[in-house]
C-alpha cells in the first residue's frame, strides 16, 4: 500500500511535465505538433527543465544574500561546457521522469538530446577543465560564479576534405540557446584607447582618471549550473559586447548607412569569435581586447555584488576569490588596481594589498610559445592607463628584487613584467605571478618543473607561493552521462555514492576475481564498441569487428602531443604485414580526433598524414581487416561521450616534460581504458594510483630528455641505426600513401630527420616494443578486463571534486554553503520538483 502514493505522485509529475512540454511548444515556440520541428521539441523540453531549475537558482541567490559567504569567481577565456540538457537532467535527478513524459508525448528523449548543438565557448582541455570545476563547485555547494565570454561563433567546425582539415564557421547560437538568461540591467561599460589625465580632488589629493577613446557595453547572459542532487545552482556569466550607442541617426540621414552602424559592428566584433587568428596585428589586437573585456566586466560585476552587501571594499578579498585560468585574464592585475585606485579612490598600497589577496593564478603550460607577451606599443594603445599602472607596479617590484638579490641583473630581467628585448613587451606570466597570492601547477610533475625551471625565480623569492592542484574531471559528465551502461553496472555492484565520492570506486577491487562481474564489465565495453562501430560504418563505410582493440588518441593536434609517433607505429605494423602476408597480429582500430590551429602548418599536415595512411591501410586486402584507421572529424564533447566509453587503449604519448597535466587520460581511465604513455603530466600520478603493472610505460624521462638535448640530439643517428624506423620513414617518403607524390610529407620527414624537436626517434623503438607487449596482453581477455576494472577503481584522486576541495583548502579558503529552500512551487503548475532537505533542516 505504501508504494501507491509514490506511483500516484510520479504519475502527477509526468502529467505536469507533459503539460509543460505542450505549453512551451505552443507559447514559447509558437507552433503545434503539426508544424513543430525537432529543434522546436528540443527547445520546449529544455525550457521546461530550465523552469524547474529557476526556483533552485533563486533560492541559491537568496541563501547568498542571507549568509553572505565568500564566493569563488573563476575567470576563463574558455568554458567547454558540452551539451546541457542531458547533464542537467542527470544532476537534477529528472532524467527518468523526462524520458517517460517525452515517451507519452510521442517523443524520444535520446533523439532530442542528440540534437542539441554544442556551445562554442571553448577549444580544448583549458575550457573543459573550467566546465568540470563549475560542476564540482555546485555539487560541493561552494558559492561560485564562472566568468567568460559569450562567443557568437566557436573556434571553428572541422571538416575533412580530401584528407585535409577545412575550417567552417561554428554557428552554435543559430538554433537558439534555451539555457541562457539575458541580464541587461547588469551591463558594464568597458573602455579602450584614449589617454589618462591628472586631476586633484577638493582636498588637493592627486588622482588620475582614464579618458577612453571608445566605450563598449558588456551585457551578461547567465547559464545555470546545477549541482548533482543538491539544491545549489551556481551560474556561468557570459559577457556579450554591444555598442554603447548602436545607431547614429545623423549618419543615417546623410546617407552614410555603414557609418550609422559602424560603432555597433566594431563593438560586437570583440565577442564574435573564439580565439581569432593572431598571426596578423588585427588578430592580436582583438585577442587583447577580448581578454580585457572579460576581465573588466567581471571585476566590475564582482565589485557591484560586494557593494550591494557591504559599505566599502576594504574587505573585498574576504568575500571574493578570483581564479585566473591561465594568463588570458592576467590583465585583471592592473584592472583591479585601476578600479580600486582611480574609480573607488582607495590608496595605492591598500589597493595593492587587496589585489594580491584577491587574485590567484593557474599555470597551464611549460611551452615557451604559449607564454603570452604583448608588445608595449599594442598594449599602450589599447590600455594606456593600465600600462602606466603596470610600469609603476613593476618599478616597485624590481626594487624589492634588488633588495633581496643585489647585483643580480640577470634575475631582474627574468622577473620583470616588462621584457626589454626589442620590441619591448609586457610579460603576462610575470604579471600574473606578481599580482597573485598563489600560483598553482596542475599536476605534481608540472608543479615541480615550475618550481625548478619555468618559475624558479618566483619560487626562490616566495617559497610556498607555487602550489600543486592536480587536475580532475567530473564523474557526472564523464561517467554518469556519457557511459550509462557502466554507470548502471557499477551502481548495481557498489551503490551510487561513488558519483559524488569517486574514492568509493575502490570497492570494485574486491570484484576483480568475480568471473560474472568480469564478464559483465567486458560486455559493457563491447556494447559501447559496437555503438561506435555502427557509427563509423555509417560515416565512413569502415567495417570493424568490435572484438578488435580500440586504440584511441583524441586531443588537440600538436607536434608535442606526438600523433605522428602513433602513425609511425601504424606504418610499422603495416610494413610487417606487407613483408609477411601470413602474419597474424592483434586486430586494432586506431582512432584519432582533434583540431589543428588554422595557421599551424605542421599540425594540419599531420592530419593529412593520418588520413592518407588510413586511406591506404583500410583498403589494402593484404591487411585482412587486422588494421583500421579512422579520423573523427570535428571532435568535441558530444563525440567524447561516445569515444571515452569505447576505448580499450588510451594513447598519452607526449614527450616527457611537455604536457602540463592532461585530462583526457583521466577520462579514459575512469571508463576502463588502459594507458600507454610517457612519464609526462598527470600520467605520473595516474600510473602511481592504478599501479605500475596496470600502465604501459615507455620513453625518456624529463631528466633524460634534458641530458640528451644538452649532449646534442642527432635524430639522423637513430634513422641510420634502426632498420625498422628507417623503413617506416622511407615508406612515407616513397609516396605510397600519397598516390606517388613524394613531396607532400617531405616537411614532416625533414623536420624529423634534422630537428625532431619532440624526440620521436629517440622514443620510437621503446614505443614499438611497448605496443607489442600491449598486443600480447590484449589476447588474455581475463587479465585485460581485470586491469581495466582496476584502472577505473583507482581513479578517485582524479575527480574534479577532489581538485576543487584542494583549491578550497590550499588557495581560496572557502567553505560550502548549503542552500535552504524557501519556494518549492511554481504558481501555474503546483509542486514540480521535490527538493532534498539540507542537514540542518
Amino acid at each position: 500500500m505504501s508504494t501507491v502514493p509514490g506511483k500516484e505522485q510520479r504519475k502527477k509529475r509526468i502529467n505536469q511535465l507533459k503539460r509543460a512540454f505542450a505549453y512551451n511548444l505552443f507559447y514559447r515556440q509558437g507552433v503545434t505538433t503539426r508544424t513543430a520541428t525537432l529543434n522546436d521539441y528540443y527547445l520546449a523540453i529544455s525550457y521546461t527543465l530550465r523552469d524547474r531549475m529557476q526556483h533552485l537558482f533563486v533560492n541559491s541567490v537568496e541563501t547568498l544574500l542571507e549568509k553572505d559567504p565568500k564566493i569563488v569567481c573563476y575567470l576563463s577565456a574558455e568554458f567547454l561546457t558540452g551539451p546541457h540538457l542531458h547533464n542537467n537532467l542527470v544532476n537534477l535527478g529528472l532524467y527518468d521522469d523526462f524520458a517517460q513524459a517525452a515517451s507519452e508525448s510521442g517523443l524520444d528523449l535520446k533523439t532530442i538530446i542528440n540534437h542539441e548543438e554544442e556551445p562554442g565557448l571553448g577549444n580544448g582541455g583549458l575550457g573543459r577543465l573550467a566546465a568540470c570545476y563549475l560542476d564540482s563547485l555546485s555539487s560541493l555547494e561552494i558559492p561560485a560564479i564562472g566568468y567568460g565570454i559569450r562567443y557568437e561563433y566557436g573556434m571553428f567546425d572541422q571538416e575533412i576534405v580530401n584528407g585535409w582539415q577545412k575550417e567552417l564557421s561554428d554557428h552554435w547560437l543559430h538554433p537558439g540557446n534555451p539555457w541562457e538568461i539575458k541580464k541587461p540591467v547588469m551591463a558594464c561599460e568597458v573602455g579602450f584607447g584614449g589617454h589618462s589625465e591628472v586631476y586633484h580632488t577638493e582636498k588637493g589629493i592627486r588622482r588620475i582618471r582614464w579618458r577612453p577613446a571608445r566605450v563598449i557595453t558588456g551585457v551578461p547572459y547567465d547559464v545555470p549550473v546545477p549541482g548533482y542532487k543538491v539544491n545549489t545552482v551556481n551560474y556561468l556569466r557570459l559577457w556579450s559586447a554591444q555598442s554603447h550607442s548602436s545607431f547614429d541617426f545623423a549618419d543615417f540621414n546623410t546617407g552614410d548607412y555603414y557609418g550609422a552602424v559602424e560603432d555597433k559592428i566594431k563593438a560586437e566584433t570583440i565577442t564574435k569569435v573564439l580565439y581569432p587568428n593572431n598571426e596578423q596585428f588585427q588578430g592580436k589586437k582583438l585577442r587583447l581586447e577580448q581578454q580585457f573585456f572579460l576581465v573588466s566586466c567581471s571585476l566590475q560585476d564582482m565589485i557591484r555584488l560586494h557593494l550591494f552587501r557591504h559599505d566599502n571594499l576594504f574587505n573585498f578579498h574576504e568575500y571574493f576569490q578570483a581564479q585566473l585560468n591561465d594568463t588570458h585574464p592576467a590583465v585583471a592585475v592592473p584592472e583591479l588596481m585601476r578600479l580600486l585606485v582611480d574609480v573607488h579612490l582607495y590608496d595605492w598600497d591598500v589597493s595593492w594589498e587587496i589585489t594580491k589577496k584577491t587574485l590567484s593564478y593557474t599555470n597551464h603550460t611549460l611551452l615557451p610559445e604559449a607564454m603570452e607577451k604583448w608588445s608595449m606599443e599594442l598594449f599602450g594603445s589599447l590600455l594606456p592607463r593600465h600600462l602606466e599602472i603596470i610600469l609603476e607596479l613593476n618599478c616597485h617590484f624590481l626594487d624589492e628584487v634588488r633588495m633581496r638579490y643585489p647585483d643580480d641583473d640577470t634575475r631582474l630581467r627574468r622577473m620583470s613584467v616588462i621584457d626589454e628585448t626589442e620590441p619591448r613587451s609586457v610579460h603576462m606570466v610575470n604579471l600574473a605571478c606578481m599580482g597573485a597570492k598563489t600560483i598553482n601547477g596542475v599536476a605534481a610533475m608540472h608543479t615541480d618543473l615550475l618550481r625548478s625551471h619555468t618559475l624558479a625565480d618566483w619560487n626562490d623569492m616566495y617559497p610556498g607561493k607555487i602550489r600543486n592542484v592536480t587536475n580532475g574531471v567530473t564523474p557526472r559528465r564523464w561517467m554518469a552521462v556519457s557511459n550509462p551502461r557502466l554507470t548502471r553496472l557499477i551502481t548495481e555492484a557498489i551503490g551510487e555514492k561513488w558519483i559524488t565520492d569517486l574514492d568509493e570506486l575502490r570497492k570494485l577491487e574486491k570484484l576483480t576475481d568475480d568471473v560474472p562481474f568480469l564478464d559483465a564489465w567486458r560486455e559493457v565495453k563491447e556494447e559501447n564498441k559496437q555503438d561506435f562501430s555502427a557509427l563509423i560504418k555509417c560515416c565512413d563505410n569502415i567495417h570493424v569487428d568490435y572484438r578488435a582493440m580500440f586504440d584511441v588518441q583524441v586531443k588537440r593536434i600538436h607536434e608535442y602531443k606526438r600523433q605522428h609517433l602513433n602513425i609511425l607505429h601504424i606504418i610499422t605494423l603495416y610494413a610487417r604485414i606487407k613483408a609477411d602476408p601470413n602474419l597474424e597480429i592483434t586486430p586494432r582500430l586506431f582512432v584519432f580526433g582533434g583540431k589543428a590551429a588554422p595557421s599551424y602548418f605542421m599540425a594540419k599536415r599531420i592530419i593529412k598524414l593520418i588520413t592518407s595512411v588510413a586511406r591506404v591501410v583500410n583498403k589494402d586486402p593484404a591487411v585482412r581487416d587486422q588494421l583500421k584507421v579512422f579520423f573523427i572529424p570535428n571532435y568535441n564533447v558530444k563525440i567524447g561521450h561516445i569515444v571515452y566509453p569505447m576505448a580499450n587503449l588510451s594513447e598519452q604519448i607526449s614527450q616527457a616534460g611537455m604536457e602540463a597535466s592532461g585530462t583526457g587520460n583521466m577520462k579514459f581511465s575512469m571508463n576502463g581504458a588502459l594507458t600507454i604513455g610517457t612519464l609526462d603530466g598527470a600520467n605520473v600520478e595516474i600510473r602511481k594510483e592504478v599501479g605500475e603493472e596496470n600502465f604501459f610505460l615507455f620513453g625518456l624521462t624529463v631528466e633524460e630528455v634534458m641530458e640528451l638535448r644538452r649532449a646534442g640530439y642527432t635524430p639522423l643517428d637513430y634513422y641510420h641505426h634502426n632498420e625498422s624506423l628507417r623503413a617506416v620513414i622511407d615508406l612515407i617518403g616513397s609516396g605510397i600513401f600519397t598516390s606517388g607524390d613524394r613531396e607532400l610529407f617531405k616537411p614532416i620527414i625533414d623536420s624529423l630527420l634534422h630537428e625532431d624537436p619532440y624526440m620521436l626517434f629517440a622514443d620510437y623503438q621503446e614505443y614499438i616494443d611497448c605496443q607489442d607487449r600491449v598486443s600480447r596482453l590484449y589476447a588474455d581477455k581475463h587479465r585485460w578486463t581485470r586491469m581495466s576494472i582496476l584502472n577505473t577503481a583507482r581513479m578517485g584522486k582524479f575527480s574534479s571534486d577532489r581538485s576543487v576541495k584542494d583549491y578550497c583548502r590550499k588557495v581560496w579558503d572557502v567553505q560550502p554553503c548549503p542552500v535552504k529552500l524557501k519556494w518549492n512551487e511554481l504558481p501555474d503548475d503546483g509542486v514540480l520538483f521535490h527538493p532534498r532537505k539540507t542537514e540542518e533542516e
